[in-house]
């Protein structure tokens, strides 16, 4: 939660208290629906803004950070959750 810094701040709320306030009044005023198409047009001009070697970059900081995070235990079962959701899809795929 912010700090209330209003002493330091001559009694005006900080830009971190104010951000915290537009979100918190934003979430009770929008629902799932809302934040999926605010998400996918994000993701799309970002798509349109950056290339290929962009998001390999992004993808390569994300998973040293992932690995500094967790353990061998936390890639087992992630590995294993995979490969049953693939097994799921293939067995859905041969069914139809």
């Amino acid at each position: 939660m912010a700090k209330n810094n209003s002493k330091n701040n001559n009694g005006k709320m900080s830009l971190e208290e104010a951000g915290q306030k537009g979100g918190n009044k934003t979430a009770r005023n929008h629902d799932q629906e809302f934040y999926e198409e605010i998400g996918q047009k994000g993701g799309k001009t970002t798509a349109k803004n950056h290339d290929q070697e962009f998001y390999e970059e992004i993808g390569q900081k994300g998973g040293k950070a992932t690995s500094r995070n967790h353990d061998q235990e936390f890639y087992e079962e992630i590995g294993s959750k995979g490969g049953k959701e693939r097994a799921r899809q293939n067995d859905n795929n041969n069914n139809s």
